[in-house]
């Protein structure tokens, strides 16, 4: 370590700050990081950063300090700058961030996505968005079929955004390729809601924290591969084709948000989901700021059409509906594609879960106060998990709604009758993802 070397935090949330650590700081003696700082995911601060990881110049890891000692930890640490490594936040908390941060008498600072994305050998495909909850998922699992049933690729791979929530070492490079992987590595819901629909569909996917092995090892089993982004952050990986994805339900948040931002200026597609369910004026003016971002951007637009497997059972029934949790915490969403089942199919009412709330979920709607009548699917440990199910089971409804990417009542408890929403990305008219994957990807 060069005795001038800088002094450094990383401000992050137990993804993207790993690996800009990993890529542009673990082995440059030029800067010390004297600690990462988490937010947003509960319960994954008071963790190091394990040596088996910071490499040579990290003999005894790095410290992971909550973002709210942030002032405290540049002052007592000396430290001469913070670089920003987490996603799905408003430009101007951003700015806010960053005034805490020169008060305290730091710099601040982003990696640029060119400093930090590492090159396949292998033809890559990588899906992002401006917000989370735009679609990613059934976006990704479309792009899978084509390469599998249209393009003829037997060995698909994808490469999912981190969730390291975990013990750090074990999960450097994780592989999934069946239900008993899952349940050896103890993935939590958050986990399991990204990697179940690959292994359904007969894909291997990895995660983890190390994303230079992470691709070194797909790489041995890939024709192609598929970058499957987290939140709204920008790729790990340098893109062979970037497919960026849309909400109209939230016109406007595609030039507001870090780093969505910076992924639609990126884009070389862009997906206006939702197209379905959203109003058209809203579609318009997504449809707009696309091309003044991106105006050599191919804009697809697409439905999320829904299914249940007993549309009748629903019919006037007291329901309660649970969503995916991220969509509706930091994605800043009143509800999802539960809630448009639910008046679809004729329920009579949704029933406000809030006051039956217990523990660790009661203190998810008191962080994020904008969700709305509907039960997040939080899942982050064994704890939030039983926390979850008691809360359901507390809500005197008649049937359970669960639009999660998963089939919760696999994992937890549910004592009510329930009905899983399924949704799959359905594109309306033309340009398609398959012409446009075929274009650049046919053999």
């Amino acid at each position: 370590m060069s005795l001038n070397a800088r002094r450094v935090i990383i401000a992050g949330a137990a993804g993207r700050d790993f690996h800009d650590f990993n890529t542009v700081f673990r082995n440059n003696p030029d800067y010390r990081v004297v600690a990462f700082t988490a937010t947003q995911i509960p319960n994954i601060d008071g963790r190091r950063y394990p040596p088996e990881l910071s490499g040579e110049l990290y003999p005894e890891g790095i410290p992971i300090k909550p973002e709210s000692e942030l002032a405290e930890l540049i002052r007592a640490e000396n430290v001469d700058e913070v670089i920003f490594s987490y996603s799905d936040v408003a430009h101007e908390y951003v700015m806010h961030l960053a005034s805490r941060v020169l008060a305290a008498g730091a710099g601040f600072r982003f990696l640029s996505p060119a400093q930090t994305m590492i090159k396949s050998s292998k033809p890559l495909v990588s899906v992002g968005a401006v917000r989370t909850g735009c679609g990613k998922s059934q976006t990704s699992r479309r792009i899978l079929s084509i390469l599998q049933n249209e393009l003829g690729y037997e060995r698909v791979v994808a490469i999912r955004h981190p969730m390291p929530y975990g013990n750090l070492a074990a999960q450097a490079v994780q592989r999934f390729a069946s239900y008993e992987d899952m349940d050896r590595h103890e993935c939590t819901i958050e986990e399991r809601e990204e990697y179940e629909p690959y292994v359904e569909r007969g894909a291997v996917i990895y995660a983890g924290v190390d994303y230079e092995a992470i691709l070194r090892q797909a790489e041995q089993e890939a024709d192609v591969i598929i970058w499957d982004g987290g939140n709204n952050d920008v790729p790990f990986y340098k893109s062979d084709l970037h497919i960026v994805v849309t909400d109209p339900h939230r016109p406007g948040h595609e030039l507001r948000y870090h780093p969505g931002e910076t992924n639609l200026r990126m884009a070389d597609v862009v997906v206006i989901n939702k197209v379905d369910t959203a109003d058209n004026a809203s579609v318009v003016i997504v449809q707009q700021n696309i091309r003044k971002a991106n105006p050599t951007a191919v804009i697809v637009k697409a439905a999320s059409p829904i299914f249940v497997d007993d549309p009748a059972a629903i019919r006037g029934k007291k329901v309660l509906v649970v969503e995916d949790g991220p969509t509706l915490t930091h994605g800043e969403m009143a509800y999802g594609a539960g809630v448009v089942a639910a008046q679809y199919f004729d329920a009579a009412e949704i029933i406000d879960p809030r006051p039956y709330a217990v523990r660790t979920i009661a203190d998810t709607y008191a962080k994020y106060p904008s969700t709305g009548a509907v039960l997040p699917a939080m899942g982050y440990g064994r704890e939030q998990m039983a926390d979850l199910a008691e809360t359901i089971n507390h809500v005197p409804a008649d049937m359970v709604i669960v639009a999660t990417p998963i089939d919760l009542a696999k994992l937890i408890d549910i004592q009510l009758p329930n009905q899983r929403v399924r949704y799959e990305l359905q594109e309306i008219g033309q340009p398609t993802l398959a012409t446009l994957l075929k274009e650049k990807f046919g053999r």
